[in-house]
């Protein structure tokens, strides 16, 4: 990882890559990402598809676009939002691929999985 930051002293500041996956983090999130790559969609689009409040999804957009991840374009009234860089189709293809090859491991841990979210609810 060539572009990992480093301080002073020469470690690495690994700060960035933390909010990275905390933006990605959000199911909510997630799901809107998943959807712009697929294309571009309108704010109307995403709650119709995803069935979430538009001020949720607004929100969540606001978020993502605050973190640089994605981008909105007027179009008459209206914006149409799209993920503004391919290395994140890359990184999703790649969370797949790591999600298929662990199985159930991520799913079953203790404090991030299903598992764990329903022990912390109860």
């Amino acid at each position: 990882m060539t572009s990992v930051a480093h301080d002073a002293s020469g470690a690495i500041d690994l700060a960035p890559a933390v909010a990275l996956f905390r933006s990605l983090g959000d199911l909510n999130r997630l799901a809107i990402v998943h959807e712009l790559a697929r294309g571009e969609r309108r704010i109307v689009d995403l709650t119709t598809r995803l069935g979430l409040a538009q001020s949720t999804v607004s929100a969540h957009v606001a978020c993502l676009r605050d973190c640089g991840l994605v981008e909105g374009r007027a179009v008459g009234r209206q914006s149409l939002y799209r993920l503004t860089h391919p290395e994140l189709l890359n990184m999703l293809v790649a969370a797949e691929q790591l999600l298929k090859a662990t199985g159930n491991a991520v799913a079953l841990c203790p404090v991030y999985g299903t598992a764990g979210r329903q022990a912390n609810s109860a």
